[in-house]
């Protein structure tokens, strides 16, 4: 028998008159007991109410910009014997409308549907329920596959497809809370593309570059080394090197933690079963839940010859097969400019060419200007809004011809890095079988628990949308071994931030200050120059600046940005700011260590409060 009852606002800690920040459900909305219904954000922390039983949404009594106390009424609900609603009803209920995340895997927040204000807090938290790129939606849930009734190979609670960052941690947490565990992985190691073909050995080359640049800088200085004598077989010997301690870690830890691991390529044939290609034939696990954690692969645009090796993906640059005199690089992005650095470095004449208007377009043109400055000096040309129409693999190289307001002078050239994004791998795991849901372009959405459409099966990572990013993957991959083990858990961060390790590198987090124009949102700015910092003019790296963005009514943090060396590091601090509601008093009168870079975001908060000593600053008028 259905009864209706009053859903109230519990003991918050002594708090009164607190605001309320979202609301997280709507009128008609199946809910479960326990199920959060709105967030509220004191001075002191942030927190969600949930409700005290199941049943359906019948009346909210609050909206955004209330400020409710103790014993408030929030909603009215007609709650009914029949107990909890299922879980996956109630996420999609909860779950705010997609919204995907601005910038090309750049990691920028975007404003919550569900927010109902257009104030710069709101916007820094991205939607809790992740999507695809440019809000594409996924195709109707097809039908699943009956079971295939063969004798498994392998029976377990949870098989987790995918050993990337976002499946390893997912399979890892899982067996840290005794789930069965099998994972299953393409790749002869486990890590994934990010561990083998991507982060990590790219940053061990750009290691070595930055060592290259750093020793011919020093001549300047009174410290000179000579020119530098490339041995490519130890340099490549030395980025296997980092790569296998970090694979050879994860196969320990997977075996101390007694996750089965299964190498070969996997696709579901059936909403429980999953067959698995290995070197030893095809090996059919039956599991009760599954992680998709399958990424992304590089997009090979079709104009370019595939068929010939000159023509390299961001994973056949990172083979390093030799430094080539003349290399293009299609893409103006995080990934291709990180290997302009590299293979100029090493000696190589490298040509970039941006179909936008600016390098790494999610980024403001602030923070990429002094970048693209050095690399004007580095690179042989970064030519912007051009793109290559056509290429041609002859005797003397690739020779590509352009269209665009900047062409290029090279047309021939020794090798091409195609590097202009990522696609993800949800149309190649045979998820129609299991029923779950993709998109036309690969994508799976998830709710805030990421759950697809089919209840026992999870997606993590690049396949869930926006932005593609490893940290992000780590994250989801928590929520989703939690959930699966029987814990509350939901992905729910506020920001998610990106970094270029070029030289400078680049860091952002939050709101940029071209989507707060674009939104029309309240903020205020505070920008500390390195010219003004005795680190980086003991460096001499002061072309860089650190930025921070508060919202005007508030003086809350809502975003962030950093150009110059270790901004990648020195990012965080921003990343946590955000997380715990940091007024820009909080990390200004928060002693930094000096003299450092780090506290060039002590002197940016100080800059916005109109307190900072290291820079003169003609007062505000009243």
């Amino acid at each position: 028998m259905a009864s209706t009852i009053e859903i109230k606002v519990p003991d918050i800690g002594g708090h009164d008159n607190v605001p309320v920040i979202e609301v997280l459900v709507k009128v008609g909305d199946t809910v479960a007991k326990e199920q959060s219904l709105i967030t509220l954000e004191s001075d002191k922390a942030t927190m969600e109410i949930p409700s005290s039983a199941a049943g359906v949404i019948k009346e909210l009594k609050v909206k955004v910009g209330d400020e409710i106390s103790e014993g408030a009424v929030i909603a009215v609900l007609e709650a009914s014997d029949a107990g909890v609603a299922k879980p996956t009803e109630a996420l999609k209920a909860a779950a705010p409308t997609p919204s995907p995340l601005r910038g090309e895997g750049r990691g920028e927040g975007a404003t919550s549907p569900q927010s109902g204000t257009s104030d710069a807090s709101a916007s820094t938290r991205p939607s809790p329920q992740p999507s695809p790129q440019g809000g594409e939606g996924a195709k109707s849930a097809p039908k699943a596959a009956g079971a295939s009734g063969r004798t498994p190979d392998i029976e377990c609670k949870l098989v987790v497809l995918g050993s990337g960052p976002g499946g390893y941690t997912a399979a890892f947490r899982a067996a840290d809370l005794d789930v069965d565990t099998v994972l299953v992985e393409r790749y002869a190691s486990l890590g994934g593309v990010c561990l083998n073909v991507g982060c990590i050995p790219s940053k061990a080359l750009l290691h070595a570059a930055a060592v290259i640049d750093e020793a011919e800088a020093m001549s300047a200085h009174g410290v000179s080394f000579g020119a530098p004598k490339i041995d490519l077989d130890k340099l490549r010997d030395f980025k296997t090197k980092v790569v296998g301690k970090l694979t050879g870690g994860l196969a320990s830890m997977a075996k101390q933690r007694k996750v089965r691991t299964v190498q070969g390529v996997g696709t579901f044939v059936s909403p429980n079963e999953m067959e698995v290609q290995t070197a030893d034939g095809t090996k059919l696990i039956r599991f009760e839940n599954a992680i998709i954690a399958a990424g992304s692969q590089s997009v090979k645009l079709p104009a370019f010859p595939w068929d010939d090796e000159r023509v390299m993906d961001s994973t056949g640059a990172l083979e390093l097969k030799e430094v080539p005199k003349k290399l293009l690089v299609v893409g103006g992005g995080i990934i291709g400019l990180e290997m302009a650095t590299v293979y100029s470095s090493l000696g190589s004449e490298v040509t970039v060419v941006e179909f936008m208007d600016q390098i790494i377009p999610g980024a403001d043109a602030d923070l990429i200007k002094p970048l693209a400055q050095r690399l004007a000096k580095k690179l042989k040309g970064v030519h912007l809004k051009t793109k290559v129409v056509e290429a041609k693999a002859t005797k003397k190289g690739i020779e590509v011809s352009y269209e665009g307001e900047s062409i290029p002078e090279t047309t021939v050239f020794d090798r091409v890095l195609v590097a202009v994004g990522r696609s993800p791998n949800g149309n190649k795991i045979g998820a129609d079988k299991a029923g779950v849901a993709v998109t036309e372009r690969g994508f799976i959405n998830v709710d805030t628990q990421m759950r697809t459409n089919v209840p026992h099966i999870y997606a993590i990572g690049d396949l869930v949308g926006q932005p593609m990013l490893a940290h992000k993957a780590t994250h989801e991959a928590r929520v989703a071994a939690e959930v699966v083990a029987g814990l509350k858990s939901h992905f729910d961060a506020r920001v998610i931030p990106s970094v270029a390790f070029t030289d400078p590198e680049v860091a952002w987090v939050g709101v940029t200050e071209r989507e707060a124009k674009e939104k029309g949102l309240k903020v205020g700015v505070g920008k500390f120059p390195w010219v003004a910092s005795g680190r980086a003019i003991g460096i001499d790296r002061t072309e860089g600046f650190t930025k921070l963005i508060f919202d005007e009514e508030t003086h809350r943090i809502v975003g962030g940005a950093i150009v110059g060396p270790h901004a990648g590091d020195l990012i965080s601090e921003i990343c946590l700011a955000i997380e715990m509601g940091a007024e820009a008093a909080d990390i200004g009168l928060t002693i930094h260590p000096h003299p450092t870079l780090g506290e060039s975001v002590g002197m940016a908060a100080e800059a916005y409060e109109g307190t900072i000593t290291d820079l003169y600053m003609p007062k505000k008028k009243k």
